[in-house]
């Protein structure tokens, strides 16, 4: 499929910038295989499977999506319980989050606990959104008297402290992941893609869910970096750079079903539905590139949604849809290891 030209981008870009400001404001809120085992190494956490030679390697790509990025917890502990490798990950915005806990060897249970739970959405949003919007005038006296920092209603480091302590002490460095991983943003500077692969994992994933006007960007070698969903919200591509034979795709997007126009009599609904055809056509391109495509069915679960209901619908869909996907990934498993 051909790409967006330089136009449409910009468009892209620029309605799903206006649109999340008005929604955040607006809003309601493997064949089995023993030695590919997950086995405890000396931190007590689920380490990498070991190097094979006789099957292909598979690569996770996570895609963003605020609240519904919990079925990503469902969907791993499907493929961890049917004994289906995970050599790799790549993740945007809330899919950087689960998959570098993943990638650290936090299990998919303690996952959707800090979900269900709501610690992790609070984490990520400190204080309530209105109690933010209400003291914004007084939080911008700073600028009054010179004090000029990034734009920004959190600064995001509360979260990030957040998820270093889900993280075994040997698992806060990308490069000592159990397994390879990377957090996928966007750098400010010159307006690129950027894959982090190296550096703290806690500010790597900070960066990658950093949503412009929500949170303030983060400074990591020279970049100025913001959420990757505003160019890549489903990282495919940079999953099979990784190394990946396959790529699973895990798409937590809405479907922009056909709607009625009553619903946009709705405080905030037309921001929500912009945001969701902008999102859709951004991903678009990458799921056609994906080998295997899970989509849970996410639609009506907000993206800054604290909803313990929600959660566990999220959590409950991910299962549900990578279940379904199960025999396609043996299925395709076999058919790559006989062209090995």
């Amino acid at each position: 499929m051909q790409s967006l030209s330089a136009t449409s981008r910009l468009f892209v870009k620029a309605s799903m910038t206006a649109a999340l400001i008005a929604y955040c404001v607006l809003s309601p809120s493997f064949a089995k295989n023993h030695k590919d085992e997950p086995r405890p190494d000396e931190c007590g956490v689920i380490v990498a499977r070991e190097k094979v030679t006789d099957r292909p390697t598979i690569g996770l790509a996570l895609g963003g999506g605020g609240m519904r990025g919990a079925a990503h917890a469902g969907v791993v502990r499907i493929l961890l319980r049917e004994g289906i490798p995970i050599d790799y990950i790549a993740g945007t915005s809330m899919g950087s989050v689960v998959g570098g806990l993943v990638a650290a060897g936090v299990h998919p249970d303690e996952i959707e606990k800090r979900f269900t739970e709501g610690s992790l959405m609070h984490a990520f949003l400190t204080v309530p959104l209105s109690v933010r919007l209400a003291a914004s005038p007084f939080m911008s006296l700073p600028r009054v008297f010179g004090v000029r920092g990034y734009e920004g209603f959190y600064r995001g480091n509360k979260f990030r402290n957040y998820l270093l302590r889900m993280m075994p002490q040997c698992s806060r460095e990308i490069e000592a992941l159990p397994i390879p991983f990377c957090a996928v943003a966007v750098n400010l500077l010159d307006g690129k893609e950027v894959a982090v692969k190296t550096g703290n994992l806690g500010r790597a994933m900070q960066a990658s869910s950093a949503v412009p006007i929500l949170r303030r960007p983060v400074e990591i070698d020279g970049k100025l970096l913001v959420d990757g969903g505003v160019l890549v919200n489903l990282p495919v591509q940079h999953t099979r750079e990784m190394g990946a034979d396959i790529v699973i795709a895990v798409d937590v997007d809405e479907r922009p079903e056909q709607v009625k126009d009553e619903e946009f009599k709705r405080l905030g609904s037309v921001a929500h539905r912009v945001l969701t055809l902008a999102l859709w056509k951004i991903d678009e391109s990458q799921r056609n590139s994906a080998d295997i495509v899970i989509r849970p069915q996410v639609n009506g679960i907000g993206l800054i949604s604290t909803s313990k209901h929600d959660a566990r619908a999220a959590v409950a869909a991910g299962e549900q849809a990578a279940e379904a996907a199960i025999p396609i990934i043996r299925k395709m498993l076999q058919e790559k290891a006989a062209l090995k």
